[in-house]
């Protein structure tokens, strides 16, 4: 396991053991910046265990018994919140280590956003369901966003206007993750995340980012509403979408912009 960082690696190997004396587990893969090379001091843990279609439920179902054996366990929820209840998210310490644990079906693996790193494997699962297929990371689609955008503007204006300035901030925090930041990075990087890694992705733009951030002030949040419009539109130069231009026109003369 030289790929995993040191203050993973006690956590890992001991995953990796409990993986070995339960039959219903296949295997163990690591993914996110152990899986890209991309690890350092402050990496969390990304850890697939892929187990029996029998034993999957059941192996979910005592996750939290799982993650109690392989570290001093701090506290652990599934992932509903973010979409996926087959993840378990722990967090360890001290030292404090965050550690995602996800239970997957060979079948479920079939559908995946990476290969990961095989750390331990019982058969050969895995290496035939990579043999069938591809990993295919979600791309930004453009057009999704662009339908979006316009409407979202609105809302954020709509709630700078009523005093819910709170409401407002965290508006712009998605205008920023989920339509500015996709297309300023859009060709960039193979594996966009929304603002994660902005600053050494579009260094360039950091400034122009920047000036969305808003304090708990209305003039600043419009101020910064209005940053964002001049900043979305930037990023959509040379990006090919059929432009919702009533709704822009409408939007930036509501903005006053």
């Amino acid at each position: 396991m030289s790929m995993i960082p040191e203050h993973l690696r006690v956590v890992a190997d001991n995953v990796v053991a409990e993986a070995e004396r339960d039959p219903r587990v296949l295997a163990v893969l690591a993914g996110g910046s152990v899986a890209t090379g991309t690890s350092d001091e402050h990496s969390d843990l990304d850890l697939v265990l892929v187990c029996t279609a029998e034993g999957q439920p059941t192996c979910l179902a005592e996750a939290k018994e799982f993650a109690g054996r392989v570290g001093p366990l701090l506290t652990s929820f599934t992932g509903e919140h973010v979409g996926e209840p087959r993840l378990l998210i722990a967090l360890y310490g001290p030292p404090l280590l965050h550690v995602d644990l996800k239970f997957v079906t060979p079948d479920g693996l079939r559908t995946r956003v990476e290969d990961g790193v095989v750390l331990w494997q019982r058969d050969g699962t895995v290496d035939r369901i990579r043999q069938e297929g591809a990993p295919a990371w979600p791309q930004p689609d453009p057009q999704w966003i662009e339908d979006r955008f316009w409407c979202w503007v609105h809302y954020t204006a709509v709630k700078i206007a009523r005093g819910e300035l709170f409401e407002a901030i965290g508006a712009l925090d998605t205008l920023r993750s989920a339509a500015i930041a996709p297309l300023a990075t859009l060709g960039r990087t193979a594996r966009p995340a929304g603002v994660r890694r902005f600053e050494t992705l579009a260094p360039d733009l950091v400034p122009e980012l920047r000036a969305t951030l808003a304090d708990a002030d209305p003039e600043d949040c419009l101020r910064a509403l209005r940053a964002a419009v001049d900043v979305y539109r930037k990023v959509r130069e040379g990006v090919e979408v059929v432009r919702r231009t009533a709704a822009e026109e409408a939007v930036v003369d509501f903005l006053g912009h």
